[in-house]
């Protein structure tokens, strides 16, 4: 039989994503905090051209911290793609990132509402939730993404006021924005943090950080209970190795580590944020996660947890 286009064998086939994604070294590089994703070189994917929407979200409102860059601007977008109006939260120096995710957002043909703010300010926690309402006209999905990190060589060196700063933006928020937005969510809605495999394994360098990250751990798993009777999930992801700006801007990282980021993991490379996003999705999602809440999602590349 003569060779046609059509058989298998002649196509070129596409290698899997897992070994697409890029891999160190990356240029050596540092950033001011809270750091622009506009600026790291390679820029983080996020536009998961693989991924397949089918309908998911469709109708929904979600609320996402830290959605101008890195891991929340992937689940914001794709979030978008599935149908779901998006607002997004971030600090006012991240301004310029957040235009782009409004553009890439509205793209896929959804709203997405800009919300500036400190979420260690306990106003703002209460404000951007009654903004989404308004504007958007509910709530459906809250993800608690944004995070304050920057490593130290000892104990000694975290002070009063870092170790302040990390547990106000990492739990404080991810406390006060359940509690402002409970009024609103009803049965059917999803509550999603955004953990750390630093929560699970802690880190030498990020003491203040890994503990908030294992508050979150516990926080959700108490949530996941106490909400299941009013039909609200409540579930974590705990991502290892994430190109994104939250790297280069941290104090404690030097340009030759950064151009080494992800190295050591079995993948020998960090996720990028269009990997992680699905898993978020996936917990949004009441046709694909209705009898899982109170976990915490491991995606690690390959680190693994007991059980």
């Amino acid at each position: 039989m003569p060779a046609t286009s059509k058989q298998p064998s002649l196509r070129k086939r596409a290698r899997p994503q897992m070994m697409e994604e890029p891999k160190p070294p990356f240029s050596k590089q540092r950033q001011k905090p809270p750091g622009l994703e506009s600026k790291l070189d390679p820029r983080p994917r996020f536009a998961a051209p693989r991924y397949k929407a089918a309908e998911k979200l469709k109708g929904k409102v979600a609320l996402i911290t830290g959605g101008d860059s890195g891991i929340g601007r992937a689940v914001a977008v794709l979030f978008a793609r599935e149908g779901a109006d998006v607002a997004i939260n971030y600090l006012p120096e991240e301004q310029s990132d957040a235009v782009a995710t409004r553009k890439a957002i509205a793209a896929q043909g959804r709203r997405c509402l800009l919300l500036p703010g400190d979420l260690t300010e306990a106003q703002t926690c209460e404000s951007i939730v009654a903004q989404t309402v308004k504007e958007l006209g509910k709530l459906d999905i809250l993800v608690s993404n944004a995070a304050h990190q920057a490593r130290k060589e000892s104990i000694e060196e975290v002070t009063d006021q870092e170790f302040d700063l990390t547990f106000k933006t990492n739990i404080y928020a991810y406390y006060r924005l359940v509690r402002a937005a409970m009024p609103h969510l009803k049965p059917g809605s999803a509550i999603i943090a955004t953990s750390s495999e630093t929560s699970i394994f802690g880190s030498s360098q990020l003491p203040d950080y890994s503990s908030t990250k294992g508050a979150i751990n516990a926080l959700t798993k108490t949530l996941g209970s106490l909400l299941i009777k009013k039909g609200i999930r409540v579930n974590a992801v705990a991502p290892g190795p994430v190109w994104t700006p939250l790297n280069p801007s941290d104090p404690g990282m030097t340009p030759e580590k950064i151009a080494e980021f992800g190295k050591s993991n079995p993948m020998g490379r960090p996720a990028q944020p269009e990997e992680v996003a699905p898993a978020y999705v996936f917990l949004a999602s009441d046709a694909d996660s209705s009898y899982i809440t109170g976990i915490v999602l491991p995606v690690m590349g390959g680190e693994t947890t007991g059980g």
